[in-house]
């Protein structure tokens, strides 16, 4: 394969809704590059990016996966990206690795909730954006309104600096192609095609007088951005036609604008349009701004020099070239089950060589880049070298994961990478057997190399294994996924909610042990006082014996004694927490006096002191955040006081709402189905342990009857 330079490379991430066609508008734009025989397709599980078992099953894209098409003597290296909201950390890190992102709008639904999300990722990562409508050729193009109001709605939700490049020539008979509005020409494509095959006519007459309008407006606003271009245009009444082209080029990059183009995947029409697009106006890798790193060295100069350093004293720039020292980037990790682990990575800058060592500086190891290559969706293509800006990938590297950074020894830096959020959902996990239980560890830990937002876990409170995803449908295919790759079946179920009781009352209490059965007998008295703490306390043991009325080697057995008997619980064998106890009497028998005397003694007096003072359970509460669309918001209040949570504000982002609340974590446990189900999926939500309050008395009385109670000491 050729050997691209920087330059000659364009880096695209292809974001947006759930089912707009971004893995069908891939397979389109690699056969319309002569890069694959024949189309791929979703529905038949041959789309070059849709490789994964799980996704052709399900039909959805769920991580991200990487392509290539060579165009006219550029690479263009594309990154599929998940729709679904649950996925949309994975399109967030698919902006790391690129230089520009194509924004799909469904021509049917125009631009919908996760739409809205990924803009604002590539907002927030200074990504330049290009907004594909595609779908064109469905009979429901255009929504209700048509296509005015589609680009109007664009307008409204981004700004001015969202402007059409391209007309779409459609009527009553369907899509037929587009009229370019910086070369003023029309482009004819025949349905079902290569997507190459167009024809330049003549545009229209029924959209002469719309083409010329919108193409004064592009025109204007791309000379907005510049004085001279500015002048020219007064003089002028226009821009040249090569004077226009290197504009857009300037005013994309530098997100002044964002052009608008239209397009369908399935049925192959504008491709070589939209390919010719990202090769000329795209920005390559070196026109990127260097990049900001964290230079160790930098910071140790700077703690040696002062004697505190300043934040931001180890940031430096890397630009991209490949004369600068070699460094890549790790922004994704696949487990193949022939090649082994795949690590991903952008080469920041130098040239990487096939057979290289090089230092991972975030681990403190070396790795050897054996069998360098660049990815066609799962199959790997290899290369003797890539330069600085360009994608590729290697196999069986030892410890290298996502996030790392690597290069050459001596120029150790390193890059920010996005945060993931927190997992959204969790479920118990059961192996069915024991073989299957010695292979769940090894072979989840392999899938959290491969998805960075799986946890797995204990629970010190329940002693459950705990598996954590971004919603069920992302935890069901974590499951199918330990059966069919690793052969480790398991059960899936609700997780236990780690109720708590405590105490609301002060009471005292003497517990006497006294047990004789030949020889040394045994004896243990003590009285001990309990009193609440603040939520959050713990425990708290006190001792105020005088007198040595218990000897001061007794008293830790007496704690001891309190706190088994509070870890198995009283009300319903849940820990009790948040109380105070303390010693301050009793007494003991010089021969029969023992250790185990005195614990036995301090579980009976916490047995007797919590029948007087007043306890209680404690639920865990959990402070969650919803997002979603405006005209879901009513709803959505009224379900969360359904479930007893407490709503603590409102706030609106265009024409989001995000809902702030307090609920119980038991009524939280399925609502990420619920969510999924009132919001016609356009809503998310994330949420995090806040706090422990008291259960309502019907519903703890419900729990209480299902709970077994601790068996009781025996006392005598």
């Amino acid at each position: 394969m050729k050997t691209y330079q920087g330059s000659e490379i364009r880096n695209v991430a292809v974001v947006g809704h759930a089912h707009s066609g971004k893995t069908t508008l891939i397979a389109a734009l690699l056969h319309a590059a002569k890069m694959t025989p024949t189309q791929g397709r979703v529905a038949d599980g041959t789309a070059v990016t849709a490789y994964d078992e799980e996704e052709i099953a399900r039909g959805v894209t769920m991580q991200n996966a990487v392509a290539f098409a060579e165009w006219q003597g550029v690479k263009i290296n594309l990154v599929d990206t998940p729709g679904f909201h649950m996925f949309s950390h994975e399109a967030r890190a698919a902006l790391l690795p690129v230089e520009a992102a194509i924004v799909l709008v469904n021509a049917q639904n125009g631009v919908e909730a996760v739409t809205e999300r990924v803009w604002k990722f590539a907002e927030e990562a200074n990504v330049p954006r290009i907004v594909v409508v595609n779908q064109m050729d469905h009979p429901k193009a255009g929504g209700g309104g048509g296509l005015s109001a589609l680009v109007d709605d664009l307008v409204d939700r981004w700004g001015r600096n969202c402007v059409p490049v391209q007309l779409p020539i459609s009527d009553s008979q369907g899509f037929h192609g587009v009229v370019d509005l910086v070369t003023m020409e029309a482009f004819y494509y025949t349905p079902g095609g290569d997507g190459r095959g167009k024809v330049t006519g003549e545009i229209p007459a029924s959209l002469a007088a719309d083409a010329k309008a919108r193409h004064e407006a592009l025109v204007e606003l791309v000379a907005e951005g510049k004085d001279e271009l500015m002048e020219e245009y007064f003089e002028k009444g226009t821009i040249p036609e090569e004077h226009l082209i290197t504009a857009m080029h300037e005013a994309i990059r530098e997100d002044r604008i964002f052009p608008v183009l239209f397009s369908s995947g399935l049925a192959n029409m504008a491709l070589d349009h939209l390919l010719d697009f990202i090769k000329v106006y795209c920005p390559s890798p070196v026109e990127r701004a260097p990049i900001p790193v964290h230079v160790p060295a930098l910071m140790a100069m700077a703690a040696n020099g002062s004697a505190a350093a300043e934040p931001g004293a180890d940031i430096a720039f890397r630009k991209v070239d490949d004369k600068e020292p070699a460094g890549l980037v790790v922004f994704k990790t696949m487990t193949d089950p022939f090649s082994g682990r795949i690590t991903f990575f952008k080469v920041l800058s130098g040239v990487i060589k096939n057979d290289a060592t090089v230092e991972n500086y975030t681990r403190r190891g070396q790795e050897r880049l054996s069998h360098l290559s660049v990815m066609q969706g799962r199959k790997p293509v290899d290369v003797l070298e890539l330069h600085a800006g360009d994608l590729g990938a290697v196999a069986k590297l030892r410890e290298t994961l996502t996030g790392d950074t690597l290069g050459q020894k001596g120029a150790e830096i390193q890059v920010d990478v996005v945060a993931f959020p927190e997992p959204a959902m969790t479920y118990a996990i059961e192996p069915k057997s024991r073989a299957d239980e010695d292979k769940l560890a090894p072979a989840i830990h392999k899938l959290m190399e491969e998805d960075r937002l799986i946890r797995f876990f204990r629970d010190p409170m329940t002693n459950e294994f705990l598996i954590a995803g971004a919603g069920q449908p992302h935890i069901e295919t974590i499951v199918s996924r330990l059966k069919k790759r690793y052969h480790a079946e398991v059960t899936l179920k609700a997780p236990k909610v780690p109720y708590r009781e405590t105490i609301r009352g002060r009471a005292e209490a003497q517990g006497r042990h006294k047990k004789q059965t030949g020889g040394h007998g045994q004896f243990g008295d003590c009285k001990i006082r309990m009193e609440p703490l603040p939520r959050g306390g713990g425990f708290e043991f006190g001792n105020e014996v005088f007198g040595g009325a218990v000897p001061r080697n007794f008293i830790p057995a007496v704690e001891k004694g309190i706190v088994e008997s509070a870890a198995r619980g009283y009300l319903a064998g849940f820990p009790v927490v948040d109380f105070k106890a303390t010693i301050f009497d009793g007494s003991y028998h010089d021969v029969d006096s023992n250790e185990m005397s005195f614990k036995m003694a301090g579980r009976l007096a916490f047995r007797k002191c919590m029948e007087t003072c007043k306890p209680c359970l404690l639920e865990p509460v959990m402070k969650v955040e919803i997002e979603a669309p405006d005209e879901f918001a009513g709803a959505l209040m009224g379900d969360l006081n359904s479930r007893r949570g407490r709503v603590q504000g409102m706030e609106s982002k265009g024409r989001t709402t995000v809902i702030n609340a307090e609920v119980p974590m038991a009524e939280m446990l399925t609502y990420g189905t619920i969510l999924t189900s009132m919001t016609q999926g356009k809503g998310s939500y994330r949420m995090e342990m806040n706090h422990y309050d008291i259960v309502p008395q019907l519903v703890a009385e419900k729990i209480l009857a299902n709970a077994k109670r601790p068996v009781e000491e025996e006392e005598e």
